[in-house]
């Protein structure tokens, strides 16, 4: 049997990104926070077999995606809700916050971030196929290499590859939209 104190002392760190996570794969509020314990729940259970020196934040990724998998795919898909204050649970949204109040040197991709809303990006994000949509943030937005994204949602290295290569093209295709708007309500002016 794991010992309590210690595996929340090593996978309770792992939380806030875990029901970011979770957030996105569910898009509510109410289910993201039941796939967050069912995975806590799996992963104590299994904590004695966590292999020492390997990647624990993949190893809890991977039984969440495999709860969320097992539990929320299988279900009839119901009306999407979403909450006005889900936007902000975004990863990426905190994240470019937090650089623009630091008030680091930003980089094109920052200030072309600007342009967009909030909902823009959202929207582009959820566009995309649930496939492409996880990997891409997977690797954009929580920072997983490819193996370890490959590890997580037990596909090849190179459906990664080909996945988040797809998502992150059409995810400039769905953004470059909005561009052609402005241009062309700025040529109207």
């Amino acid at each position: 049997m794991a010992d309590p104190k210690r595996f929340s002392e090593d996978a309770m760190v792992h939380a806030d990104s875990l029901y970011a996570a979770a957030l996105r794969m569910t898009r509510n509020r109410s289910d993201a926070e039941d796939l967050l314990q069912e995975t806590y729940l799996k992963a104590f259970r299994a904590y004695d077999r966590f292999q020492e020196g390997t990647y624990l934040k993949a190893w809890l990724y991977r039984i969440l995606t495999n709860t969320y998998i097992n539990s929320y795919r299988a279900k009839k898909r119901r009306p999407e809700e979403t909450d006005v204050e889900d936007v902000g649970e975004l990863y990426l949204y905190r994240q470019i916050n937090a650089l623009e109040r630091s008030g680091m040197a930003r980089s094109a991709e920052d200030v072309a971030l600007d342009l967009f809303t909030d909902d823009q990006i959202k929207e582009a994000l959820e566009s995309l196929p649930e496939n492409y949509r996880y990997a891409v943030l997977l690797a954009d937005v929580e920072g997983f290499s490819y193996k370890e994204i490959a590890e997580i949602t037990d596909v090849p290295i190179g459906t990664v590859m080909s996945r988040l290569s797809r998502g992150r093209a059409a995810l400039q295709k769905s953004l470059a939209g909005y561009v052609q708007e402005w241009a062309l309500v700025k040529a109207e002016k």
